[in-house]
């Protein structure tokens, strides 16, 4: 017996299998923005959750993740925007003392990387993640961050060349074997 109007939408199984097949890459940027699992992995949640409730306004034929980034980014945004009352942690002094110290060079190196990502201004940071990590080009991730092309690029520029300096680094053949530093950097 139906009680009456159902609010869900009906199963559409193909764009349940293309919002699965998407976690991983929401997951990955989520966590380049927040740094915190459970954060991100909320914000993925949300994400999910709001692509599915308007899945009716995604054209066919177009590029899913990017939409989804897109979605992601501006909760990201509006989750930023409530949470301004909350203490910052810009210098790293809480999370510091949050971690334990490394025990082998390539934790050491990884650390030292994620701390110099997470020293770039957060829309450096972000474009180069979608560039660098994620292997959107530079027009998708504009598309994605709403801004000119131009600006993706000059971002992306920017934050490989203050990684670069802020690891220590001549330029990105000192980079180690780790795929995600090399493609952040190496471009």
């Amino acid at each position: 017996m139906t009680c009456g109007p159902t609010l869900t939408p009906p199963v559409d199984a193909e764009m349940r299998d293309l919002l699965l097949g998407a976690i991983p890459a929401l997951r990955a940027f989520a966590f380049s923005l927040t740094y915190d699992l459970d954060r991100s992995d909320d914000l993925v949640q949300d994400t999910l959750v709001r692509a599915w409730t308007k899945a009716d306004s995604f054209r066919r034929g177009t590029n899913l993740t990017a939409w989804l980034f897109t979605i992601l980014r501006n909760l990201f945004y509006s989750e930023q925007r409530k949470r301004r009352r909350e203490v910052e942690d810009a210098d790293g002094s809480l999370a510091g003392q949050l971690t334990s110290l490394p025990e082998q060079e390539i934790h050491a190196e990884m650390e030292a990387f994620r701390a110099a990502l997470d020293r770039l201004p957060l829309a450096q940071r972000e474009a180069l993640v979608l560039v660098g990590a994620q292997s959107f080009t530079y027009e998708e991730a504009a598309e994605i961050c709403g801004v000119a092309v131009g600006t993706i690029k000059s971002r992306v520029s920017r934050a490989r060349l203050r990684l670069i300096a802020d690891l220590g680094m001549e330029g990105a053949g000192d980079i180690g074997a780790d795929a995600i530093t090399r493609a952040a950097l190496g471009g």
